[in-house]
């Protein structure tokens, strides 16, 4: 068969079969068309999907990276001491004034002197906050140190010499004291802190374990 044959037959079926070879292209325009149609939202709807599910994990992380950073750098340890109802260490925020180192030990006792607290003083890392009582003389109530609290903090500068204060005392520097073990140091703190303090000396007498004898032997070595 010739060239010129097979384009006389193709050309022939054409003009026999004209109508049907249209309605068939039409059918697969319109199928494409319709498929096109209907997956092209379902692939929107994916990539939406995608960026939604990456969007909540990059939100995640950035708020897991905040926590850190306020749960670490973002605080700071002050030693709360003296004329406090619950002296002790405390974890607060970066920036918080003294004021509020004071109030996240109970806050002050009626024995206080705050005239020599700097209340509105920022807090450093590992600082000591030191309420003195009424009476008691110090240098820097708010001294930011590494160390203990200098031994002044915690005696009486009224001319009864080297004397440890009862009302503002730590358990350690109660314990200096001859008959006072670990367990009155803590029997003499729970009395302050139930009743605001020792008025006077004698007031020891008041507290399990402390007689008149104990009392008489003690009192040179005490103050209020």
């Amino acid at each position: 068969m010739t060239v010129e044959k097979l384009v006389e037959q193709l050309q022939a079926l054409w003009e026999e079969h004209r109508s049907q070879i249209y309605v068939v292209i039409g059918l697969v325009l319109a199928v494409g068309f319709w498929w096109w149609h209907t997956h092209q939202p379902v692939t929107d709807a994916v990539g939406a999907t995608s960026q939604s599910s990456a969007y909540s994990a990059t939100s995640a992380v950035t708020s897991s990276l905040a926590t850190s950073t306020e749960n670490g750098s973002g605080r700071v340890w002050v030693d709360v001491k003296g004329a406090v109802n619950k002296p002790g260490v405390y974890h607060l925020k970066k920036g918080a004034r003294v004021q509020e180192a004071i109030a996240a030990a109970g806050s002050q006792t009626s024995l206080a002197d705050l005239n020599q607290v700097n209340l509105a003083k920022e807090l450093q890392d590992q600082q000591v906050v030191y309420v003195p009582a009424q009476g008691e003389k110090v240098a820097d109530a708010t001294t930011a140190t590494t160390g203990t609290t200098d031994a002044t903090s915690a005696t009486s500068q009224s001319g009864q010499g080297d004397s440890v204060n009862l009302n503002t005392a730590t358990k350690e520097q109660l314990q200096t004291i001859d008959g006072i073990g670990d367990k009155k140091a803590d029997k003499i703190i729970a009395y302050r802190q139930e009743h605001g303090g020792f008025k006077t000396v004698e007031d020891l007498k008041n507290v399990d374990g402390f007689g008149d004898k104990t009392v008489a032997k003690i009192k040179d070595r005490l103050a209020v």
